[in-house]
């Protein structure tokens, strides 16, 4: 029996391998991609409607709470299919940004149409190419997801020198008409065409035995739940809202737009870096240990981007240290949740620790331009964005690894 195991192995990249390639693509363009690119507008949008900072980023936090119903609209993948579900999110998408480009000066038009990019999150992400992809891959499956999920920061790394470019030449309105055609007439086509041959329906083997863990109910009385799930609060906070203004940060120091873009690069890296180098040590160190010093690393990198002596280079390692824990979220997270209390509500004790870490997201956004113009800079945002992650790393210092009791 042991000797057919590595034939299916072979055949699952074989045949499996668009599929994640076509999740790389439209995943990569979802609305976090203008979450992370968002900076690159507010000078653009701050100079011909007179916003402020502040008052943008209230509209990035309204985005964030019209997600937490993003879990209701993923019940509608299972009626109506995984393809519907990219086309009618991709299209909405682009047209959002073509919104966004017609723009007037009515802050409540900016904050609709960001609340729209929020609710596009069923088709550009792992509620739709993660279905696809667990029906292909079994034996791979981790890999493939942790490889599929690389969409968005490699789109973070790569887009930003391009799109600073466009909008040099056209102005921040043909930015946001370069994301709708990036998202309409690349990224959309590129992902249809790699998943035309995946399965649209999953179904669980007959054979195969109840998954191990504990119910949601257990895990929510569980203190490590609270604590895992603030450490995704933390992280969050600090990290989000930092990046909503990373450009404008950059301009404040000196740097041409055009260089300031460059700091959405660094940051991009540190997402790709994380991913790949923790995610194979935890496989080999005790986890819990990686992740504190990891959240430690990005505390002393948002409190060494208060040094006034900084440099481009020295700006984009500072923020490369400091995004280190938010790209490390994504693998510590879900890893958190399997080990401490098994598969069996894996989806439902999952969502829950995601929804506690999108209220950090939502106050880091909001808090970071409003501190910012109460203040008139970006020290104190900093200090709380440096803060936060050291909270974070204490908390994961003292996540204990006991057994679950089913």
């Amino acid at each position: 029996m042991p000797a057919r195991s590595p034939a299916p192995n072979h055949s699952e990249w074989r045949s499996g391998w668009p599929i994640v390639l076509g999740a790389v693509v439209g995943s990569g363009a979802g609305p976090a991609l203008f979450q992370n690119l968002s900076s690159m507008f507010v000078p653009g949008m701050t100079g011909e409607f007179g916003w402020s900072r502040g008052a943008i980023a209230a509209a990035s936090g309204l985005g964030f709470a019209g997600s937490l119903a993003v879990p209701l609209l993923g019940r509608v993948v299972d009626r109506i299919g995984v393809r519907p579900m990219i086309v009618g999110c991709m299209v909405a998408l682009a047209a959002a940004y073509l919104g966004m480009a017609a723009m007037t000066g009515r802050l409540w038009h900016y904050h609709l149409l960001v609340l729209t990019l929020a609710m596009t999150v069923p088709g550009t992400s792992a509620l739709a190419y993660g279905k696809l992809i667990a029906a292909r891959f079994v034996a791979h499956r981790g890999l493939a997801l942790g490889l599929a999920t690389s969409g968005l920061p490699l789109t973070t790394l790569l887009l930003p020198i391009a799109l600073a470019e466009v909008i040099g030449h056209f102005g921040w309105r043909g930015g946001f008409v370069a994301l709708a055609i990036y998202s309409a007439l690349i990224a959309l086509p590129i992902a249809l065409f790699s998943i035309r041959r995946a399965d649209l329906v999953t179904r669980p083997t007959d054979d195969a035995p109840e998954p191990p863990g504990i119910s949601a109910a257990a895990a929510r009385r569980d203190p490590r739940f609270w604590r895992l799930g603030l450490t995704g609060f933390f992280v969050n906070l600090g990290t989000i809202g930092f990046i909503t203004q990373l450009v404008p940060f950059g301009i404040d120091r000196g740097l041409a737009a055009k260089e300031a873009a460059l700091l959405l690069t660094a940051f991009g890296a540190s997402q790709v870096a994380a991913r790949v180098t923790f995610g194979a040590l935890i496989d080999r160190f005790p986890p819990q240990r990686i992740a504190a010093a990891v959240a430690f690393i990005s505390a002393l990198g948002f409190a060494a981007l208060q040094w006034p002596a900084l440099a481009l280079p020295g700006l984009a390692l500072c923020v490369f240290c400091a995004g280190l824990m938010n790209g490390a979220e994504n693998d510590l997270f879900p890893f958190f949740a399997a080990r401490l209390f098994g598969l069996r509500a894996y989806g439902e004790i999952y969502g829950t620790l995601i929804v506690v870490a999108l209220i950090g997201s939502g106050a880091g956004i909001i808090g970071f331009g409003a501190l910012h113009d109460l203040t008139g800079g970006d020290a104190v945002g900093l200090t709380v964005a440096s803060g936060a992650l050291a909270i974070a790393g204490l908390l994961f210092a003292g996540l204990r690894d006991r057994p679950t009791r089913a």
